[in-house]
């Protein structure tokens, strides 16, 4: 196995195409997926797939299996994937885990390792955060990860307009 990043608690490391089921219990989840308004069918969670593992190809990262090493289970992902921010092209740190793993500090841990990373091994001058406005726990990670209100923001997705918020932090100099 080829870790891509190891906490005290976590591994990261690229998805396969065996991570499906796991991908589903996060994806398929109607609470996990309230951010999105809905919950994944298969063929939706097959395309999110599909487009980490062509992540991987063109850009070198995606969002990432967040592995428990005790276990070994996957119990979510996490990652840095470029998103648009009010037409410019930014470097996200994104989140999503299994409704059974929430409120243990698993999401902070993996987002601020993925922040590191985007810091020492991307070059990169700042991450983001593009968080949906009533997705208070998302927030809340992402301000434990040192991040700042910068701004809001309209994504159009399934036909509705969401209204989200721009966190970001950057690199120290």
């Amino acid at each position: 196995m080829s870790w891509i990043l190891q906490t005290d608690r976590l591994a990261l490391r690229q998805m396969t195409q065996a991570d499906f089921p796991a991908l589903c219990r996060v994806l398929q989840d109607p609470v996990a997926m309230t951010a999105y308004e809905h919950a994944f069918d298969d063929a939706e969670v097959q395309a999110w797939l599909d487009r980490q593992l062509e992540r991987y190809r063109c850009d070198g990262f995606g969002l990432w299996a967040v592995v428990l090493r005790e276990t070994g289970a996957v119990i979510g992902q996490c990652g840095l994937t470029w998103q648009d921010c009010r037409g410019e092209k930014v470097l996200e740190i994104g989140y999503l885990f299994e409704r059974a793993h929430w409120h243990r500090g698993y999401a902070t841990e993996a987002a601020a390792a993925v922040k590191h990373y985007a810091f020492d091994r991307l070059d990169a001058q700042e991450v983001y955060s593009i968080i949906r406005d009533t997705n208070t726990a998302s927030q809340n990670v992402a301000r434990r990860n040192g991040m700042q209100l910068r701004g809001s923001m309209i994504k159009h997705y399934y036909g509705m307009d969401m209204p989200h918020l721009i966190f970001s932090v950057f690199k120290a100099p």
